[in-house]
């Protein structure tokens, strides 16, 4: 039975700065993911903060081992939860992060790694920028790579996870349809980009969004979930909604011998010439031979 997962991904209008109100929320969906059986619900980007909750960043950071995302965690029992919130590391350096929580503890947790600074976005003010890309295995054949936001727009971050061996992709994010500028779909370009990983890796995607709005931003939601061959299970709305599906390990295997991408990944080629650009960087131009 481990070859199946029950997944659902929850979007709601986090109060911006309000820890409290916004961790009633996530209690609200963790009783309804349980309600549907669900292994595995996602938050969105900053859920426990708000899109703009940096701004008071001292007030709103947390550690990693914070007695309200144990209580999140307790909550969840045997379901794993990724909640995102703002992390205070060690040397009072604080991060977009996101943790994945179950049975009264932190399993995981990724800190984003690009921190945008473009368009409305301007997270370089706040938060530093994470150093790792990994995955989390949940079982025998479920590791879950887990990329925040802007961190799925670096295609290398996201072929990194794969290449750890992930299975399957979780995308929480705080998409507003203005945050890039006028002229760029942001609902059309997520679409397009989880479904791109969905289909290349033959790897289910989870995307929580949130909905509502925050200072200059509206937030779109539809949030989705993909099967392995980008098939679209679960799709939300605008509004406050939670959808789930249920993902099966045989897709995974069968979308990965039609379309070998990790296999055929070549990683020793990517590093060594990887480290020859690097080796190159200020030369303006590379002399081959002939």
């Amino acid at each position: 039975m481990s070859r199946f997962l029950t997944v659902a991904a929850a979007q709601f209008a986090n109060a911006t700065g309000d820890i409290a109100t916004n961790f009633e929320k996530h209690r609200d969906f963790i009783e309804r993911a349980r309600a549907v059986g669900a292994d595995l619900l996602v938050f969105p980007e900053l859920s426990l903060v708000g899109h703009n909750g940096a701004e008071n960043l001292l007030d709103v950071a947390m550690r990693s081992q914070d007695d309200r995302l144990k209580a999140l965690s307790r909550a969840a029992g045997d379901m794993e939860i990724v909640v995102g919130f703002v992390e205070e590391g060690p040397g009072a350096q604080f991060y977009n992060a996101a943790a994945i929580l179950k049975n009264g503890a932190l399993l995981y947790i990724h800190r984003k790694v690009n921190i945008p600074s473009y368009g409305r976005l301007v997270e370089t003010k706040y938060y530093a920028q994470g150093r790792f890309v990994d995955i989390h295995r949940m079982r025998d054949d479920w590791a879950a790579g887990l990329l925040i936001c802007a961190d799925l727009y670096n295609p290398a971050l996201t072929h990194l996870a794969f290449l750890h061996g992930a299975t399957m992709m979780i995308a929480p994010i705080s998409s507003g349809r203005e945050a890039v500028g006028d002229e760029f779909d942001n609902p059309a370009s997520w679409a397009t980009t989880v479904r791109f990983y969905a289909m290349m890796y033959g790897a289910p995607v989870i995307m929580a969004n949130r909905v509502g709005v925050d200072g200059d931003m509206t937030f779109w939601g539809g949030s989705r979930i993909l099967d392995a061959f980008g098939t679209v299970l679960a799709e939300a709305g605008s509004g406050e909604d939670m959808v789930s599906a249920r993902l099966d390990y045989d897709d995974t295997r069968r979308a990965r011998a039609l379309l070998p991408t990790v296999r055929d990944s070549n990683i020793s080629l990517v590093h060594r010439e990887t480290a020859r650009l690097i080796d190159t960087l200020g030369v303006p131009t590379l002399v081959r031979d002939g």
